[in-house]
Formats: structure tokens, C-alpha cells, sequence
């Protein structure tokens, strides 16, 4: 047996992955364990969960590949602050302490980090190219025998974006885009002067965009004044006019003093309202995200005469562009890592540990959807842990033998207009509640969206929910008919159910809002669109179980999807952070396991 621990961290979103012969068997993020979202640190409770859950000790680990070169990143740091001298020497100030105390000498850091953990044989320890870790987190687990690799996103040691060829255990990387170009940090730069926090909020710009009115004057205005901030080429490859951008020597991402001369509006205050010239950037930065990815994708294929094609790069959770992707028909069959961002890298870098240093080979199971096990990859806990926490807290509940009353109870509370904490299973790996860390509610009522954004989430009031509905019902919903588990795909209601939207782009930001597009107002966006995840019995069974019970109530089976958690705080992973949860909000009932808890 050959055990791997693959390891991303020190930069966002730290994770730790546990791959045993080739098969995923755990993976988590840190930030569920410390509950600091998008945790830098390393992931030593994802570590130690790996190594716990199955029994492990150090002892039994062969190999922790750490999921880039830190000497190659620390010399693009070095290199880039002498380009831009005098400038950016407060940042440097800042930066290279940083990576004295722990990240230039990350080998011996992660040897201190492990004494915490009883073992007598050290693991070795190797590194390889972020952007590797990328294609391997796309390819391996993709279940394709051959494909087509691409990966976007900020940046790595020096790539921001890489063209690749997986066959069988091998991954070739045909082409490279280099620092300081990059599509990844244009969107980036969008977030930030839209007043969302970069690293963590881009998919709000995803969100706000379909409140930009395309057909406008002003849309048109700043969509061809955002030009001058980036040239996209024939082969998708961006160039981005540095005058405007300021993350070469500032932690700002852009000059904002140039961004305002040009569009016309200062940046936005992460409070402030948003007005409809916000929602027109948003827009216009997201077509030119998505003409960018169209280009990189028709080069690809011409580079390569590959049917598949698989993605990932913190650019890839942009399930919009992701959908324009598919819309091409450049690529039979496209698959997505459900956590297409650096905690992906954990993954990526433990297979490619397996696959490239102990050169095993690799077999694809074609029964199954992918190597990902759903996504159901991190802790589970039991009665009796989660009546422990009940308990303390003092709370009412109903213990439920029969799992098929309880979900006949809970959909009648949802059609009652509830709202429901929804804990089962394994955690989800990613950033998207796939139904076992999810807070569900009636996609009927337009108020739902109100309610859950702002009562329960406590966030802001323009973001959409994704529908969860069973995957025999795609169909008849949507037009739209592959399989989409991890809500990386768009798909749009069909015109039977929409609602009349041709006063929409008259309505003011706030009115646009409280819109309702079609029958299932709660999970459908402005522009008839919802990031989907589609379930099947063998991927989950009781979320399945539950859609099934909707459906012979309502004649559907949708319902309202989205993460178990409150603004600025990643998704609850224990009993204890659900009670927490459920107790500071407005949630109505709260459903662990076969257990019923009301207030």
C-alpha cells in the first residue's frame, strides 16, 4: 500500500488531502476546522483528520507532496520588487520577514509542524509546480482516459495560466502564460474595486453581473473603457496594462486613482449601495473573463484533438464561463474540480505524488461519474456525538427511527415556508453545500431569497441560491442535460415556467432584486439562470430521498441549496458549529442525522 498526504497552504484556502493507491480517501480544508475562512495557515487539523479518520500514522505515510516550488515563488517575489524599484518597498518590508520565518524553508517548517504528531520514520517531503498541482487535480480524478488540460487562475510560482495533455498516468504542459499577465488577477482587481474582499469574493461579481443592463449606453461605455485595462489575444492569453494595476508593489490590487478617471465612479465601499454602474462593471469585466476562457479553449482545441477537456484554477468556479464553455461544443465532455481553487491543489499534488513520483498506473473505473466520491470526502459524526451536543445546549428534539418520517415532516416544514439546517454524511470538499452541509428552503416563495440572504445569512441582498433537484427532473426544468453534482455549470428555466421580464433593465438596482423570474423565484436569477447541482440516489441517498419526498408534494423535485454557514465564515463541519450556527440566526429547525431540533 502507497499512502500520500498532498498539502496546499501559506497563501489561501489550505487544505490536506489523503490519497491511498491512487484512491482519494479523505481531503479537507483548514478553514472548517479553525473556522477563519479561506485559512492561509497550514492545514494541520485537515492533516490530522486525514491521518485520524483512517487509523494513520505518520508512520504509514510514504510521501507529503506540497503543492508548489517555494524557492521558484520567493525568486518571482524577489524579482519583481528590483523591476519596480523604488517602488513597493513598504510591501517588500512587509512581505520578506514572512518568508524567513516560514515559507522560503517550508520543508523544515512542515517538520516542526509534524513533531506535533507521534511517528518514528519521517515522511519525505517533495514539492512541485502549483500549475502541476492544477492540471493534476483536473486530469487524474477526471474520467478520462486521455484530455485536454487547461488551468487559470492568479497566480502560481510565475504561471497564471497553463495549457496541458493527460493520457493514461502522464501529464505533458504544452503552454504557459507568465506573471504579472494574468486573467486571474483582472477578476481579482474587479472584486476589489467592486468592495468585495479578493481571494474570497469573486463569485459576487459572478452574482451581481446579471444586473448589468447590456444593452445600455453606459454598459457599453465602461465595457470598452475596461478594454484598455486588458488585451485579450487570438489564443486567450491576456496581457494587462500595469498603469492601471498596483499589486506588482501595493497589497491594492489596481490604481484607483486611474480606475475612476477612466469608468468614471470611484471604488465602491464594501457597505455602500449598489448602484446600476456596479452591476454594468460587473458585467462588462465578466464578458471579457468569459471571451478570455472562449479563446483559450478554441486554441486548446486546436492544439489538441482531444473529445474531453478538464479544468481547474481558481477561474473554473465561474460556473458562468464555465457554461459558455459547454455552450461552444468545442469539447464533448467537460469535468470540473469541484474545488477548482488552491485547496485543489492538495489533491492535484497527492496524485500526481502517486501517479509522476512512484510512476503507478492509472485506471479509469468507467462506472463511475469521477474519482471524487462526490465530494463527500471530509468528517461524519454519529448520534451519539451529536445528541452529546443537543444536549448541552439545552435544545428540544425528536429522535427519528424512521428516516423516511422525518423527511416527510421536514418537506411539509419547508412548504410551510421554514428554513432548515440540513447536516448529514461526510463534510463536502470545495466551496459549494452539496447536501450534507446545506441550508435548504421553498424555491416557490420569492421571499425565500430575502429571507435566507438576509435573516439567516446575513449577507447581501442581490445573491442568487442555487437550486438542488434530482437529476431525472433536469429536463423538464431546464434547458440543459448533463450531470452537474458540484453546482459548476449554469443552466436556464425553461420558457414554460419563466416570468415576463421585459421591464426588467427599467427597474432600479433594489427593485431588479425582488424580481421574481419564473416559477421557482427563489433559486432563478434575474437573467432566468441557476448554478445547478443535479443529484443522483447513488451520490447521496438521503438528499435524494428528500428531493423525491418534494417532488410527490409539489410535482418537483428542486429545492432551495445553499451553504450551511453565515457570511464571512466558511461551512460548519461539526454538530457543535451547526447548534452554533442555527442558534444566531433565524433558522427554524435544524436536521443532524435522524435528529429533529427546534427553538
Amino acid at each position: 500500500m502507497i499512502n500520500i498526504i498532498g498539502i496546499s497552504a501559506f497563501y489561501h484556502d489550505s487544505a490536506a488531502c489523503l490519497v491511498t493507491d491512487g484512491e482519494i480517501i479523505n481531503a479537507a480544508q483548514e478553514e472548517r476546522f479553525t473556522r477563519i475562512k479561506n485559512d492561509p495557515s497550514f492545514p494541520f487539523n485537515a492533516l490530522k483528520f486525514c491521518l485520524e479518520n483512517n487509523n494513520f500514522t505518520l508512520d504509514q505515510i510514504d510521501l507529503i507532496v506540497f503543492y508548489e516550488k517555494p524557492f521558484i515563488k520567493f525568486e518571482r517575489i524577489i524579482e519583481t520588487h528590483l523591476n519596480v524599484a523604488p517602488h513597493g518597498f513598504k510591501s517588500f518590508l512587509i512581505q520578506i520577514p514572512l518568508w524567513f520565518k516560514n515559507r522560503i524553508f517550508i520543508k523544515n517548517y512542515i517538520y516542526e509542524q509534524l513533531k506535533k504528531l507521534d511517528y518514528k520514520k519521517v515522511p519525505e517531503i517533495t514539492f512541485i509546480p502549483h500549475h502541476f498541482s492544477h492540471l493534476a487535480s483536473a486530469f487524474y480524478p477526471s474520467p478520462f482516459e486521455e484530455s485536454a488540460i487547461i488551468t487559470i487562475d492568479a497566480v502560481g510560482e510565475w504561471t497564471t495560466a497553463s495549457i496541458g495533455y493527460g493520457r493514461g498516468n502522464k501529464i505533458k504542459i504544452l503552454k504557459e502564460l507568465y506573471f504579472p499577465d494574468s486573467l486571474g488577477l483582472f477578476y481579482s482587481s474587479l472584486t476589489y474595486y467592486l468592495g468585495f474582499k479578493v481571494n474570497s469574493d469573486e463569485y459576487k461579481v459572478m452574482g451581481l453581473a446579471p444586473y448589468g443592463n447590456e444593452a445600455s449606453n453606459d454598459f457599453k461605455n465602461i465595457y470598452e473603457r475596461l478594454k484598455r485595462f486588458i488585451k485579450i489575444n487570438e489564443d486567450g492569453s491576456v496581457q494587462l496594462n500595469q498603469r492601471y494595476f498596483n499589486y506588482l508593489y501595493e497589497d491594492r490590487m489596481v490604481n484607483e486613482k486611474k480606475w475612476k478617471e477612466l469608468l468614471g465612479f470611484k471604488k465602491r465601499e464594501p457597505d455602500e449601495e449598489l448602484c446600476q454602474y456596479h452591476c454594468d462593471l460587473a458585467l462588462a469585466g465578466q464578458r471579457l473573463l468569459e471571451e478570455a476562457v472562449l479563446k483559450t479553449v478554441q486554441f486548446t482545441k486546436k492544439l489538441l484533438n482531444s473529445k474531453n477537456l478538464s479544468l481547474a484554477g481558481g477561474v473554473f468556479l465561474n460556473c458562468v464561463a464555465n457554461s459558455k464553455i459547454l455552450e461552444s461544443g468545442l469539447f464533448d465532455n467537460i469535468w470540473v474540480q469541484p474545488a477548482a481553487g488552491d485547496a485543489g491543489g492538495a489533491i492535484g499534488s497527492a496524485l500526481a505524488g502517486y501517479y509522476v513520483y512512484f510512476n503507478k498506473e492509472r485506471l479509469v473505473d468507467k462506472k463511475r461519474f469521477d474519482a471524487m466520491k462526490w465530494s463527500y470526502l471530509g468528517p461524519s459524526y454519529d448520534r451519539a456525538e451529536i445528541l452529546k451536543v443537543v444536549k448541552k445546549h439545552g435544545l428540544s428534539f425528536k429522535i427519528y427511527d424512521n428516516f423516511d418520517q422525518l423527511i416527510d415532516q421536514v418537506t411539509d416544514f419547508i412548504l410551510e415556508d421554514m428554513v432548515v439546517g440540513w447536516f448529514q454524511g461526510n463534510l463536502e470538499w470545495g466551496p459549494r453545500a452539496l447536501g450534507n452541509r446545506s441550508i435548504l428552503a421553498n424555491p416557490y416563495k420569492k421571499e425565500m431569497q430575502k429571507v435566507v440572504n438576509l435573516k439567516i445569512k446575513f449577507r447581501e441582498g442581490f445573491r442568487p441560491f442555487a437550486p438542488a433537484i434530482l437529476e431525472e427532473d433536469l429536463e423538464r426544468i431546464f434547458d440543459f442535460n448533463i450531470s452537474s453534482p458540484y453546482m459548476l455549470f449554469v443552466a436556464y428555466v425553461k420558457d414554460e415556467f419563466r416570468f415576463d421580464n421585459k421591464q426588467l433593465n427599467n427597474l432600479s438596482v433594489r427593485e431588479k432584486i425582488n424580481f421574481s423570474a419564473s416559477k421557482f423565484p427563489a433559486v432563478t436569477h434575474v437573467d432566468y439562470s441557476a448554478r445547478l447541482q443535479t443529484v443522483r440516489e447513488e451520490a447521496n441517498p438521503r438528499f435524494y430521498k428528500l428531493l423525491k419526498r418534494f417532488k410527490e408534494k409539489t410535482g418537483f423535485g428542486i429545492i432551495l441549496n445553499t451553504s450551511f454557514n453565515v457570511k464571512n465564515e466558511p461551512i460548519v463541519y461539526s454538530p457543535q458549529d451547526a447548534v452554533n450556527c442555527f442558534l444566531r440566526t433565524e433558522m427554524d429547525l435544524l436536521v443532524m442525522e435522524n435528529i429533529l431540533i427546534k427553538k
